[in-house]
């Protein structure tokens, strides 16, 4: 599928869509299909609703083409307000990913409605795709019910994504690191990136500590830090841990690519290694297409498989624009078996060259990920092993090899990073 799924209002015309859906083979998990005034009164609830602000319904669109419908409406859940969802995709067009996409859309215009801090969706017990798309978009599963429906008994489970902003007023930092003492803190920073596949000389930070925080540069004489494995990226780096093995084997943290070979053994460095609770840093992005800044806690590493990565900010120069940019948040697998990547990248209106504060709250059960203390996205997975900080800038060679010196130092400005033990 080429062409990008859309969402378009629901209109006085889209009566015809309920009633291409209202088949038995679309119907199977509702109890069958409604009858032609049914039908009628759906329509006209739609478009009723959706004119107070009660609710909000959309074709669901590919390239202009409708293929499904979607949208959201006023509950209770448990006695809190809430939205529901619930969403159709027609036959023929099922299993391209068209109703994950919509409901990623629908999530982000709930978000920004600002009004309700949940959303929830009751699929029914045997409908698998439905209820694997709400884990997927990070709801979590809160119990199964059955209800008097079309004349039968409808079995349903139940999923709730909680969307509430991030509140830390009453929690202590286990660290506050300010970067206003003059000097980094190697107590707690370890100025290399991943010199075990590199050397420290490559390697090392190029930074500034002063009262107004950090600044991290890449300059005109910044070298490639390790043009055997990555080619021309450099990078200036700071990291609050250090594991690898001996020289010339394969034992590293990180491990981008196959064939990696250790080329010069590391102390080993423990400094902070958080395991669940809230990590957050304050920074400033920098706009240049071959920049890219980023702060990405993964596994220390001193098992292999714990090695997964919790990407909470990752921001490319090239998708900064007047308006915004797009930031990347989620969890990547790495080489951790029990993960599967779920990353995606959530546009932020404003000045991303200004100072943001980007966070995730990691719990046993899974991660939420907040901008400027808003819930942006839920990951339902389990990560259960230390973690060390990773924050950088990157600077990324260019096809034809030339770099642009005249903008050169590229600067990550850093306010502030946080981190707080579990609630």
């Amino acid at each position: 599928m080429n062409a990008a799924v859309t969402l378009a209002p629901w209109g006085p015309a889209d009566l015809p869509l309920l009633e291409r859906a209202n088949t038995p083979e679309m119907t199977a998990h509702l109890g069958g299909p409604e009858t032609p005034a049914q039908l009628d009164e759906r329509q006209e609830r739609y478009l009723r609703l959706g004119a107070a602000g009660e609710a909000a319904m959309y074709r669901i669109e590919v390239g202009g083409t409708p293929v499904g419908g979607i949208g959201y409406w006023q509950v209770e859940h448990e006695g809190t307000p809430a939205w529901e969802t619930g969403w159709n995709v027609f036959p023929e067009w099922q299993g391209r990913g068209i109703a994950r996409e919509a409901l990623r859309l629908v999530i982000r215009l709930v978000v920004a409605r600002g009004e309700r801090d949940l959303l929830v969706a009751y699929p029914g017990v045997d409908n698998p795709s439905s209820n694997a798309l709400c884990r997927t978009a990070g709801f979590a599963h809160r119990g199964s019910g059955s209800m008097p429906w079309r004349g039968g008994e409808l079995s349903f489970n139940t999923w709730v994504l909680d969307m509430a902003p991030l509140d830390l007023d009453r929690r202590e930092p286990d660290l506050d690191e300010r970067f206003d003492e003059g000097v980094l803190d190697e107590k707690v920073w370890w100025p290399y990136y991943l010199a075990h596949w590199s050397t420290r000389e490559r390697a090392a930070a190029r930074y500034s500590v002063a009262p107004d925080g950090l600044e991290l540069r890449i300059d005109a004489d910044t070298p490639a830090w390790s043009p055997e494995f990555d080619g021309g990226n450099r990078v200036s780096h700071l990291q609050t841990g250090q594991f690898s093995g001996p020289l010339g084997g394969s034992i590293g943290q990180h491990r981008f690519r196959d064939g990696l070979v250790v080329r010069e053994a590391q102390p080993e460095r423990r400094l902070h290694l958080p395991r669940h609770g809230v990590i957050e840093v304050r920074l400033a992005a920098v706009r240049h297409p071959d920049a890219m800044v980023a702060f990405w806690p993964i596994g220390f590493e001193e098992r292999p498989d714990d090695c997964g990565e919790i990407c909470i900010a990752e921001i490319f120069g090239s998708e900064i624009d007047d308006d915004g940019g797009w930031v990347g948040v989620g969890v990547k697998s790495q080489n951790d078996p029990r993960l599967r990547t779920d990353f995606e990248k959530i546009r932020v209106d404003g000045d991303l060259t200004g100072f943001h504060d980007y966070a995730v709250e990691w719990t046993p059960d899974g991660l939420r990920f907040f901008i400027d203390h808003r819930w942006v996205k839920t990951v339902n997975q389990a990560i259960d092993y230390p973690m060390q900080l990773m924050l950088d800038i990157y600077e990324f060679p260019r096809a034809d090899g030339t770099r642009d010196l005249a903008a050169l130092p590229h600067v990550l400005r850093v306010d502030r990073v946080r981190t707080f033990p579990p609630a």
